[in-house]
């Protein structure tokens, strides 16, 4: 990622941020909308389940600038979603999800390069994460 496209998702997460209760519900009714078969995978209360998200893209963008430091998180994350049962298709539809959201809560800041930058963002950090869970298939 370039220097550009970095500034690019973290001033316009920046934006946000502030409504990330709201970006969370955005984000996971298109989730379900494209793929109703994923709703069964989140147990939980859905409210959390947004914080959580919320809180783990922020850190993920705060980190892009020193991806070294965020990695192993994200690792990690893509190991534990290996027993949640989700498969490298299901990343796709999950940054589908993603992009549509972000394009609600920017508006018209959602430019091209924005949707790019976060497009590069999101395949980063997916392919980081379904190389960490190819690790745990194989050792399963």
């Amino acid at each position: 990622m370039t220097p550009e496209q970095i500034a690019l998702v973290q001033g316009t997460f920046e934006k946000v941020a502030p409504i990330a209760e709201t970006a969370a519900e955005l984000f996971y009714g298109k989730l379900f909308e494209l793929d109703p078969e994923l709703k069964p995978l989140f147990k939980g209360d859905m409210k959390e389940q947004g914080e959580k998200l919320m809180k783990m893209i922020g850190v993920a963008v705060n980190g892009l600038s020193n991806l070294d430091t965020i990695v192993p998180a994200v690792q990690d994350l893509g190991k534990r979603h290996v027993g949640y049962g989700i498969t490298d298709e299901m990343y796709d539809t999950v940054g589908e999800s993603l992009l549509w959201t972000l394009g609600q809560g920017l508006g018209e800041a959602f430019t091209d390069d924005v949707k790019a930058a976060w497009t590069e963002t999101y395949v980063l950090l997916a392919t980081v994460m379904k190389e960490a869970a190819a690790t745990v298939s194989e050792t399963a």
